[in-house]
């Protein structure tokens, strides 16, 4: 496929997936006092028996401020469908101004998104007890999309930062796994890839911080976690190819742990969130065979 090609299917399963209107929640419930610090909850549809499993949505967008929790509602309200309860999480993400030097918004805040997310999952069992009765928060599957899954990944690998890190647990998550799809799992691989403009680099503050916050943040440098972790990645990605993917796997065996990677021919980045897409319904499935 020649690189026109390539940027117009891009663009085309984008405009598909970003087709569909937001879904309102069940309930809203806030984890923190900054406007960003809030979940969206959706109870399970259909006959799946109750309490369902809990699927906890990180969503994507470089973590850039332009990019909110709105545009992953239909997916949450699919996997809703699909018999799961639904934890949609916002956090907050980097400046709404371009980067210094660049076109983009600044990606990511540090510390605030760690902040964020990590208090988001401290939260969300009390959280769910309280609003989401139809959960049951002791099946709990955490999955995120490019940016993320990043989070998704780093989330389950808390027991694995540095001592001195603030988000730092003494045990490991009470997950029953994560199916991170198209995350920017490997962050070297991420900046040699120039995966959105850099945005790896700027989430961790700049070049300049780069080395010394990376053993805070990258999934490749928190390896074995111990829980279950598949990563589902399209093919013919442009955004966060499937090289990025392929180098979180080959860190995980070398740290003695197997990482599921599921590979789906012709399919880019945005189909594993569209719920009109085969590629959804394959991660439907992913989520099911380690929530049920």
């Amino acid at each position: 496929m020649t690189d026109d090609a390539a940027v117009a299917r891009d663009a085309a399963e984008a405009e598909a997936a970003f087709s569909h209107p937001a879904v309102k929640p069940d309930a809203t419930v806030a984890y923190g006092d900054h406007p960003d610090q809030v979940v969206d909850l959706y109870a399970p549809r259909g006959d799946t028996p109750r309490p369902a499993p809990l699927v906890v949505v990180l969503h994507g967008g470089a973590w850039r401020a332009p990019y909110d929790r709105q545009h992953v509602t239909p997916f949450a309200d699919f996997l809703a469908r699909r018999g799961f309860a639904v934890a949609n999480v916002e956090y907050r993400r980097g400046s709404p101004i371009p980067a210094q030097g660049g076109k983009s918004p600044v990606a990511g805040r540090w510390p605030e998104t760690f902040d964020d997310v990590a208090a988001a999952f401290d939260a969300l069992p009390a959280l769910v007890r309280d609003a989401l009765p139809s959960a049951d928060p002791r099946r709990t599957v955490v999955t995120g999309h490019s940016a993320g899954g990043h989070l998704a990944l780093w989330v389950a690998a808390r027991h694995l930062l540095p001592a001195d890190a603030p988000w730092h647990t003494d045990r490991p998550a009470p997950l029953r796994g994560v199916v991170a799809l198209a995350p920017i799992a490997d962050f070297r691989t991420a900046e040699a890839l120039e995966v959105c403009g850099g945005a790896s680099a700027q989430l961790l503050g700049g070049a300049a911080r780069f080395e010394e916050r990376l053993p805070y943040a990258d999934p490749a440098a928190l390896l074995p976690t111990g829980i279950a972790t598949t990563v589902v990645q399209g093919r013919t990605d442009i955004v966060v190819p499937q090289a990025v993917s392929e180098a979180y796997a080959d860190a995980a065996a070398r740290a003695g742990e197997v990482v599921g990677l599921t590979l789906l021919e012709d399919v880019g980045h945005f189909p594993l969130i569209d719920p009109a897409a085969d590629a959804c319904a394959v991660v439907a499935e992913e989520i099911a065979q380690l929530a049920f």
